[in-house]
């Protein structure tokens, strides 16, 4: 039970659509959201299919948690390959539509295809419609959901409604999907993806049907105890301040970036971290399906040059990336530049690597107002940013180039500019953190294989797993080591339909799962889970041209802080052990990064040992020829391996 085991096929070049059913192995094998992603992903798209071609499937699916009674169980997870950087991405976000999905009886969707002109994919209790959206096209994220909903006429507890922004129908390479009020998939350009195949927007009305419950008994014994365990995690700071409560911790620890990581400190941090935020602004809740945790919000600006702004109270990525990362300590100006960003639908941590480095390059005179269409791009204009922002939503004059993210926009200037950007070598980016300070984080963004962090989250919480905390957050080998022993659980939780948030305790979420879909996992099945789902994108990746070499962080993002609480703090000496280290933890080789065939088996992939072995000889001969490629471009070898796929 806790799964309905159907699949939702959706062709948009011809407008069909057809259910699949899952068998009951594979949902106990893949349970659902990004594990479930990465095998369909595997199966689906080929090597040599690029992100913006027809035949990059996107995978959205829920979990066996999504639609219940458990807190912040609306989440659904996007798995796809991205344009960042040509290889996997793999998003979540929360809400309604997890749960709504589940309600019609679908536990995931595999969109296929692209179509001849802008379509609107609609579900409900009468089936599964692909629907002209032409005149929905140029409307921001939030006016389209209040169009959809007006069409529709349901209101916003009766249908979920996501969609693309101008910056997803222009292929943004940040593009974001955006829905139920600004919940966002950002990470690895999902919104430009949905762009390509001409998605509008996806609006599923809450159904009829109930996700099955095999222990409703023992779930409602255990509801409770889950969710006062979220609640009161790190001393209830998230409970209470939401995640822009941790701003003036991050200032404090030298992990807020300031300035394009110019310096790490940042005086104005109280004014626009989220004791502020609540304490000053008018709030309204906003909760995701069933979640109590109040950690989402409306906020409407009550003093300074921005009173009277309303939208989404933003959260710590963006209260850092369009707060302290381009100079802006007023706080109102800061929800206006988070709103419109979400409205226009980009990733706003990406928007605030861009335009940080548009900003100190305009200060260095490497850019000037000339090749800035005029804008005077100074620390701490916001009207310089919102300029910025829709020129690059229009990739209208210098936007084209700008809308293509921080790593190729730097290298198209060239020089001491591109020494200057933000990034990962595979092309994405961090999020908005001094990673500097943060070692565990910058590791995982630069080897995930998710286009974002895979193995952390919000620092080890090691304690989580039963695991020592990290005593030193500059001990290299103390820092892999925990890794490992985290790798696989957040990966399971991305494959549950729950958000992160309201899911803090490893043994109430396992019992929690179990009591859903009667299984009898223990805390070490759910992590093989994980892990399973991450061997399978790393092969994935490799097929798709993924360079280890390349898995490092660039000159910026690996450098050496000036200031602040990390000051002297240099990790790259240690970089390249800390990777052999990792990999030989996890069960990869420890000079290629290919997944060991034992540590397949053990994950009960065995059918996928001759793809892993034919990959570590390519790999191996690549190391000792001293070939490379350039990020995000496959290498041909990859390009002409297949892969039979998991079964």
């Amino acid at each position: 039970m806790g799964l309905s085991g159907r699949l939702l096929r959706v062709d948009l070049t011809s407008g069909t659509t057809r259910g699949e059913d899952l068998s009951a192995e594979v949902m106990r094998t893949w349970v659902g959201g990004t594990a479930l992603g990465a095998k369909l992903l595997l199966e689906e798209v080929a090597p040599g299919v690029e992100w913006d071609a027809p035949e990059n499937a996107v995978i959205l699916a829920t979990g066996p948690l999504a639609g219940t009674r458990v807190s912040g169980t609306g989440t659904f997870s996007a798995v796809f390959k991205g344009p960042m950087n040509n290889l996997a991405g793999a998003s979540q976000a929360n809400g309604y539509l997890g749960s709504f999905l589940r309600s019609q009886g679908w536990d995931a969707m595999v969109l296929e295809g692209a179509a001849s002109d802008w379509v609107w994919l609609h579900i409900d209790d009468t089936g599964v419609t692909v629907r002209d959206a032409r005149h929905l096209v140029g409307l921001g994220t939030w006016r389209l959901e209040d169009e959809i909903r007006a069409t529709l006429a349901l209101t916003e507890k009766q249908v979920s409604v996501f969609g693309i922004g101008p910056a997803g129908e222009n292929q943004v390479r940040f593009a974001a999907l955006v829905g139920d009020r600004g919940h966002v998939a950002a990470h690895n350009g999902i919104g430009a993806v949905l762009g390509a195949k001409r998605l509008k927007a996806i609006s599923v009305r809450r159904g009829k049907v109930k996700p099955p419950v095999a222990d409703p008994v023992r779930l409602n014994d255990l509801v409770n105890p889950l969710f006062d365990d979220a609640k009161a995690f790190n001393g209830g700071s998230l409970y209470q301040w939401g995640t822009a409560g941790g701003i003036s911790g991050a200032a404090r620890g030298g992990w807020l970036p300031v300035k394009n990581y110019t310096t790490s400190i940042f005086e104005q941090h109280e004014k626009i971290d989220g004791r502020y935020l609540r304490t000053t602004f008018r709030m309204k809740n906003n909760p995701c399906w069933a979640c109590r945790m109040a950690c989402c919000k409306l906020v409407e600006v009550t003093e300074g040059p921005y009173a009277g702004v309303t939208g989404e109270e933003p959260e710590y990525e963006g209260m850092a990336g369009l707060g302290s990362q381009i100079g802006i300590g007023e706080a109102g100006a800061v929800v206006m530049l988070c709103n419109e960003a979400d409205a226009i639908g980009v990733d706003l941590n990406e928007l605030g690597w861009v335009i940080g480095w548009v900003m100190e390059c305009f200060e260095k005179g490497l850019l000037t107002s000339d090749d800035l269409d005029g804008i005077q791009a100074r620390w701490g204009d916001e009207t310089a940013a919102l300029a910025l922002l829709h020129k690059i939503a229009r990739r209208e004059g210098c936007g084209d180039w700008l809308a293509e993210g921080v790593m190729r926009a730097s290298r198209r200037v060239g020089g001491a500019a591109e020494s200057m950007a933000i990034f990962g070598l595979k092309g994405h980016t961090p999020r908005s953190h001094d990673h500097r300070a943060r070692w565990v984080e910058m590791f995982d963004t630069c080897t995930s294989s998710t286009g974002t962090i895979e193995q952390s989250f919000g620092g080890l919480q090691a304690e989580r797993l039963g695991l020592a905390p990290l005593k030193d957050r500059f001990a290299p080998m103390e820092i892999v080591t925990q890794l490992a022993g985290m790798s696989g659980w957040h990966q399971f939780e991305d494959s549950l339909g729950v958000c992160r948030f309201d899911f803090t305790h490893a043994e109430l979420g396992v019992a929690t799962v179990n009591a859903v879909t009667g299984w009898d996992l223990s805390v070490q099945d759910a992590l093989l889970v994980g892990r399973r789902a991450s061997a399978v994108l790393r092969l994935w990746s490799y097929l798709h041209g993924l360079d280890p070499a390349l898995e490092r962080p660039s000159e910026r993002y690996g450098s050496v802080p000036l200031d602040g609480p990390a000051r002297g703090a240099d990790i790259m000496p240690h970089w390249d052990v800390m990777k052999r280290r990792f990999w030989h933890l996890v069960g990869w080789d420890e000079h290629t990064g290919v997944p060991l065939p034992e540590t397949l088996r053990e994950l009960g992939l065995a059918e996928l040992v001759p793809l892993a072995e034919r990959i570590q000889e390519r790999e191996a001969h690549r190391i000792v020829v001293g070939t490379a490629s350039s990020p995000g471009a496959p290498r041909a070898a990859m390009a002409s391996t297949t892969s039979p796929g998991p079964s």
